[in-house]
C-alpha cells in the first residue's frame, strides 16, 4: 500500500493572527478540485477576508522537496508524476530538480530495479554476450558495474534495501 501523495495547505491571514487552520488535500485530484478544496478552507477561516494560502507540509513526495510556493498546478504536476512512478519518481525529481527531464529519463533511459548494479551488469553482459562456461567465474561484476558508474554511463537510485533503480545517462 503506498502512501496519499497530498499538500497542506495553510491559510495565510490565520497563520499570521496565531492561528493554525488549513486542509489537507490529495495533490493528485484534478487542479480544479484541489482549488474548490482550498476556497471552501479559506472560506472557513477564523480570520475575516481570508484569501492567501501556501503549502506547508507534504507527504508522499518520496524524496522530493516540494517548496512552501511552488504553486498548485507545479504541485499537482510533481504528484501526478510521482503516482505515475511510486518505486522512484520522487527520487528521480529529486535528482533531476526538473519535471521534464525526469519524466525522460523514466520513460527512455530506466533499466529497471535490481538488487545491486554489479547484478544489472551481470544481466546485461549475459543477455548481450555468449560468455564461455569457463571463463564465468573470471568475471568482476562489481569492477563492471564501478566503471559503468565512474564512465558516467550510468546512474543508480537506491530507494530500500536491495532495490537500486539503474538509468543510462543518454
Amino acid at each position: 500500500m503506498s502512501q496519499a501523495i497530498r499538500i497542506y495547505v495553510a491559510d495565510l491571514a490565520a497563520y499570521n493572527a496565531g492561528h493554525l487552520h488549513g486542509e489537507w488535500i490529495d495533490a493528485t485530484l484534478d487542479t480544479d478540485d484541489i482549488q474548490t478544496q482550498i476556497n471552501a478552507m479559506l472560506a472557513s477561516s477564523p480570520v475575516d477576508g481570508a484569501e492567501e494560502y501556501a503549502i506547508h507540509d507534504y507527504e508522499g513526495f518520496n524524496g522530493y522537496s516540494l517548496g512552501e510556493y511552488e504553486g498548485i498546478q507545479s504541485a499537482h504536476k510533481i504528484a501526478c508524476f510521482i503516482e505515475e512512478y511510486p518505486d522512484f519518481g520522487g527520487e528521480l525529481l529529486a535528482h533531476f530538480n526538473d519535471l521534464d527531464d525526469a519524466r525522460q529519463a523514466a520513460q527512455e533511459s530506466y533499466c529497471g530495479c535490481h538488487v545491486s548494479l554489479a547484478d544489472y551488469a551481470q544481466e546485461l553482459t549475459e543477455e548481450t554476450s555468449t560468455i564461455p562456461q569457463h571463463l564465468a567465474q573470471y568475471i568482476d561484476y562489481r569492477a563492471m558495474a564501478r566503471d559503468m558508474e565512474y564512465n558516467g554511463d550510468v546512474f543508480t537510485l537506491e530507494t530500500g534495501f536491495e532495490q537500486v533503480h539503474v538509468f543510462w545517462n543518454r
